[in-house]
């Protein structure tokens, strides 16, 4: 195990932290200002949530790899570019930051600290929605990978903000922050009972991206063809 790895989780944590305090942070803003505009709430949760990813890639991305999605990490693992123990870690540290990041968020706007989402998100079209939001999302992330972290960050900060309106789940296509967003009974919240479900479909996503860039680009592992 690589002595970097400490400060691998610290980002992964950090770098989760600050995704779901924007995504949260951003979601109660926008639902205060918009005075029951949906579609203004949600162009002001999307905007955010698209900058930051951007900005998170492109500052962890040297140091981690800027995964912050378990769904992520399940693609590189699969790719044999990372480990089971250190996919492991990262999948706890990013479930850790995404929890901290909510309880962030919720200390920023002076609402109670820990909550439980009422907001239902279910059916077969919200499911559908998170399989092509995953497997586009990981698939954004392994075509650029060979053009930089930069291309990387732009490429997915601009995917999730289309995909926050193409699709009918607004695209969360990331466990981590649909763990996160079960503890918010805010804008941006999804019911516990609803997110088994969700995450499911996020895995078999990133499983299927996988498949399809193997296929499409003949490359199965970054620098190896």
């Amino acid at each position: 195990m690589s002595s970097d790895l400490p400060r691998r989780l610290a980002a992964e944590a950090l770098g989760t932290l600050l995704l779901l305090a924007t995504v949260v942070g951003s979601g109660i803003m926008a639902e205060r200002l918009a005075d029951g505009n949906v579609a203004l709430a949600l162009l002001g949760n999307t905007i955010p949530t698209g900058a930051i990813l951007f900005v998170l890639i492109a500052v962890f991305g040297p140091v981690s790899g800027a995964h912050f999605n378990p769904a992520v990490t399940l693609a590189f693992r699969v790719r044999d570019e990372i480990t089971s123990t250190v996919a492991s870690l990262y999948v706890l540290a990013q479930i850790a930051g995404a929890i901290a990041g909510v309880m962030v968020a919720h200390a920023m706007f002076d609402v109670d600290i820990l909550q439980q989402s009422t907001t239902p998100r279910s059916g077969p079209a919200q499911w559908f929605s998170e399989f092509v939001a995953t497997f586009g999302l990981v698939t954004v992330i392994l075509g650029t990978l060979r053009h930089g972290v930069l291309a990387v960050a732009a490429s997915v900060g601009l995917y999730i903000t289309a995909a926050y309106w193409f699709t009918a789940s607004t695209s969360f296509a990331n466990p981590a922050v649909t763990i996160g967003r079960t503890l918010t009974d805010t804008f941006s919240g999804i019911a516990p009972a609803h997110a088994s479900a969700f995450v499911v479909a996020q895995f078999a996503g990133a499983l299927a991206a996988v498949a399809v860039i193997a296929y499409v680009t003949g490359v199965r592992r970054q620098g190896s063809g």
